[in-house]
């Protein structure tokens, strides 16, 4: 049963993990067009389907088959790196949180965050996914 665990947890943080590269980017366009356009309507629309049905219940797996892992193998807190995973996790899921707040004030028109900002911004996941990766693989501690 661990494996298979194991094995949904990964799908699930692969799934997660694209979606939050992909959603920054519809937002993205988002802000080159303006609240009515054709553009903007189309990624208003694209990335609350995104947000929906890929984004948010991936995170919710990684959590739950996440929970379940370490439910039947406890002794994993025992290890630093397994710490320092599960802020870099929790530091990603604010970043969700983040990225569904300031969606979600793009779509009203009401841009809290440049273009530029959301670029940058954009390549944080990817920096906490080699992150986490190292320390699950490597073990570095």
């Amino acid at each position: 049963m661990y494996m298979w665990l194991k094995a949904a947890h990964i799908i699930f943080v692969v799934a997660w993990m694209a979606s939050l590269l992909v959603y920054p980017r519809y937002k993205l366009h988002q802000l080159s067009s303006k609240p009515g356009d054709e553009l903007f309507e189309t990624m208003k629309n694209a990335s609350a389907k995104l947000r929906r049905v890929i984004m948010t219940p991936s995170l919710i797996a990684v959590w739950v088959f996440g929970i379940g892992l370490v439910s039947m193998n406890g002794s994993v807190f025992m290890f630093k790196w397994m710490w320092v995973k599960l802020v870099l996790v929790l530091l990603v899921t604010a970043l969700h949180g983040y990225y569904v707040k300031m969606g979600k004030s793009i779509d009203r028109g009401e841009a809290s965050i440049t273009a530029g900002k959301l670029k940058l911004a954009n390549e944080l996941p990817f920096i906490g996914l080699i992150l986490i990766v190292i320390m699950v693989v490597v073990r570095p501690f």
